[in-house]
């Protein structure tokens, strides 16, 4: 059994997300899958660091392939034959020999993730961005981001539709910041790991806060775990347009 770590970046709008589903037409496990089927002539086991949500974009997602071969061919050699098997949209970037008990998510210490809001229309990275028209008071939405950093209970932010009953709901977040670059508001977020759709949420909540539709203590107080029927979470979910999955990090 040989095993190596891919790391991939992909374009998820075409896809219901990262994980094989029978009822998902199109993912991105399965794709890869079915490259690396076609590349050894045989059964392959591929496992990744993280499930992104049905249009949410990787530029650093990784993941673990397993298969039974004779002469397991070299990094450079696999690299190609998946590349020339797989969609446009997907592309295994880099591909390293693996422990074989390497374990991409179980392995993982930090996860990042970045958002992208554009504050003006745009021809070219429409799939890629969530557009504001209103005008958003930056500055309230980055002191606002510094509330996350620590470790915090984001219960409040927690898709409960999706929640396994063994999760913890506590989440140690190392960085949050929100940057400007020209018409683009730029929020990074790193962490131990992270809840399904906590970020979308995270930054739905921002955008209300820079909107003016909520507060600075609103915000504060669901940081706090103190979860608020007038504070509608799930409701204001960001779209997964302008999500990317952005690094995975290992000891």
């Amino acid at each position: 059994m040989a095993t190596w770590k891919l790391t991939i970046e992909y374009d998820g709008s075409r896809y219901s997300g990262w994980q094989a589903q029978l009822n998902a037409p199109k993912t991105v496990q399965g794709e890869l899958t079915k490259a690396a089927e076609d590349f050894f002539r045989g059964d392959v086991q591929i496992q990744g660091a993280g499930r992104t949500d049905a249009g949410v974009h990787a530029l650093g997602q990784v993941a673990s392939l397993r298969t039974t071969v004779k002469h397991p061919p070299q990094p450079a050699e696999l690299i190609r034959g998946l590349n020339d098997r797989l969609p446009a949209d997907i592309v295994v970037v880099e591909i390293e020999i693996a422990p074989a008990r390497f374990h991409p998510r179980h392995d993982a210490i930090g996860r990042s993730y970045v958002y992208h809001i554009a504050t003006r229309k745009t021809a070219f990275s429409k799939r890629y961005v969530w557009w504001i028209k209103e005008p958003l008071d930056t500055a309230v939405m980055q002191r606002a981001v510094r509330l996350l950093v620590g470790r915090h209970d984001f219960i409040c932010f927690r898709a409960q539709d999706a929640a396994r009953p063994d999760e913890s709901t506590v989440v140690v977040v190392e960085s949050a910041t929100i940057e400007i670059e020209d018409d683009m508001i730029v929020f990074r977020i790193e962490a131990s790991h992270f809840l399904w759709r906590m970020v979308r949420r995270i930054v739905g909540v921002l955008v209300r806060l820079g909107k003016g539709e909520i507060q600075e203590s609103d915000f504060a107080q669901l940081i706090e775990a103190k979860c608020d029927r007038r504070l509608d979470v799930a409701g204001w979910t960001a779209p997964s347009s302008g999500l990317f999955l952005e690094k995975v990090r290992y000891r």
